[in-house]
């Protein structure tokens, strides 16, 4: 694994840490705490610069740690995020969400969102979304 970001709030606090997985070839962003809608905007497009960079169609963003909802950013990452993380070759996005907090129904509201651009899915451990990404990189998947 390769760490290449780790953003911080103006707090100091670590609330997103981006990581290229070689072996699986995918990105993977653990956010962490509260995100406010900037840190959203950041964070999102630190993880677009990733996608630019080790050109994969797999990303695994893991949610567990989150803590609050992040539906103020939604529309963006609707109208300015997934344009561009689909042109950078997103094609299967794995979402990590604690079911037990209020991020999960902002998840859900950025899936309806996806509009079949991408294949987004919902899981509810790491494991599981890790499982759907590698099977998503059998040569029969597309």
């Amino acid at each position: 694994m390769t760490k290449i970001a780790e953003l911080t709030s103006s707090t100091g606090k670590v609330y997103l840490t981006i990581t290229y997985d070689e072996a699986n070839h995918w990105i993977c962003n653990e956010w962490e705490g509260y995100v406010s809608p900037e840190n959203v905007k950041q964070g999102s497009l630190a993880v677009l610069e990733a996608f630019r960079k080790y050109k994969t169609a797999y990303g695994l963003n893991d949610n567990t740690k989150l803590v609050g909802r992040w539906d103020d950013s939604v529309n963006w990452i609707e109208k300015e995020w997934m344009p561009q993380a689909i042109a950078a070759g997103l094609r299967y996005y794995a979402h990590v969400a604690n079911q037990e907090s209020f991020a999960a129904a902002s998840a859900a509201d950025m899936e309806t969102r996806t509009h079949g651009l991408f294949e987004m899915r919902i899981f509810d451990d790491v494991e599981s979304a890790k499982d759907w990404l590698k099977a998503c990189q059998k040569p029969d998947q597309g």
